[in-house]
C-alpha cells in the first residue's frame, strides 16, 4: 500500500537527541525497501543540531533514500514547522513524527502487518488512548491530559481520543490539502488539523502505539498547557461560531 513514504521531523535545538534520531532512520531504512525521503525542518535552532544531522548525511548516497533540510532563523513553532515540511513533501504517503521518537518507527511497519492501514481510509492518527496501546508516561502529563480531552470535547466537539501524539499518517494529497489551509503554528495546531479534516470530509483513524515518554521534551507542561487552552479558544471562534 504504501510504495514510498516521505518522513517529516521538526526540530528546535536538539543536538543532544538528534544522533539517537538518525541512528533509528538508518535502522528503518535498512529494513524497508520503499522510496523514503526524510525531510527535517529546522525550526530556527541555535545549536550545533543542523550540522550533526548535515555531516550524518554529507556521503550517505542511496538510489531510494534521500535527505532534505528546511531551516529559517526564528523560532516559528511546531505547526509552522510542520507545514513547511508537508508542503514541500513529494511521495505518496507522509508521516509526520517527534525527533525524539516517542514512536518508533518501526509502528509503521506493525500497522501494516496488522492490515490496520485500509485503500479507502487516508488519515490515521497514532492514538495512546486506543485500547490496543501501551503506554509509559509520569502521572501528571497523563492527569493533563485526561482534562484537556475533556475540554476540547466540551468546546471543539472533537471526538477524537488522541489528538497530540505526534505519530501520523496521511495520504499526500489529503496531508497537502489540510495543512495548506493550517493557520496555528504551536503546539494546539493538532487541534486544527481535526477541524480542518472535519470540514474538508476526510476521515481520521486512530490506530494503536507503543508510547514512551523521553526525556528532553520542549513542551512546559504548564506554560503550554494554559497556551493550549487559549488556542482552543481562538479555533473555537473559528470553526464553530
Amino acid at each position: 500500500m504504501i510504495n514510498s513514504l516521505s518522513i517529516i521531523i521538526p526540530f528546535y535545538n536538539e543536538e543532544k537527541r538528534i544522533s539517537t534520531c538518525l541512528t533509528e532512520l538508518d535502522k528503518f531504512h535498512k529494513k524497508n525497501k520503499k522510496k523514503i525521503e526524510v525531510i527535517f525542518v529546522d525550526d530556527g535552532s541555535h545549536d550545533n543540531s543542523k550540522y550533526i544531522i548535515m555531516k550524518h548525511y554529507k556521503k550517505k548516497k542511496s538510489k531510494n533514500f534521500f535527505f532534505r533540510l528546511i531551516t529559517y532563523k526564528k523560532n516559528r513553532g511546531k505547526g509552522f514547522a510542520l507545514k513547511k515540511g508537508v508542503l514541500n513533501a513529494k511521495f505518496d504517503w507522509l508521516l509526520t513524527t517527534d525527533v525524539d521518537f516517542s514512536v518508533s518507527l518501526n509502528q509503521l511497519n506493525i500497522w501494516k502487518k496488522k492490515n490496520f492501514l485500509r485503500k479507502k481510509k487516508y488519515i490515521y492518527f497514532g492514538s495512546r488512548q486506543h485500547m490496543q496501546s501501551k503506554v509509559k508516561t509520569k502521572i501528571l502529563r497523563k492527569f493533563l491530559g485526561v482534562i484537556f480531552r475533556y475540554i476540547i470535547d466540551y468546546i471543539l466537539n472533537i471526538k477524537i481520543k488522541d489528538t497530540q501524539c505526534g505519530f501520523k499518517l496521511y495520504k499526500k494529497n489529503i496531508a497537502k490539502k489540510i495543512f495548506s489551509s493550517l493557520s496555528i503554528n504551536g503546539f494546539e495546531h493538532d487541534l486544527e488539523i481535526v477541524l480542518l479534516a472535519k470540514e474538508k470530509n476526510f476521515e481520521i483513524v486512530e490506530l494503536p502505539v507503543t508510547w514512551k515518554h523521553k526525556e528532553g521534551s520542549k513542551i512546559n507542561i504548564y506554560y503550554d498547557t494554559i497556551k493550549m487552552f487559549f488556542g482552543v479558544l481562538i479555533l473555537k471562534l473559528k470553526f464553530l461560531r
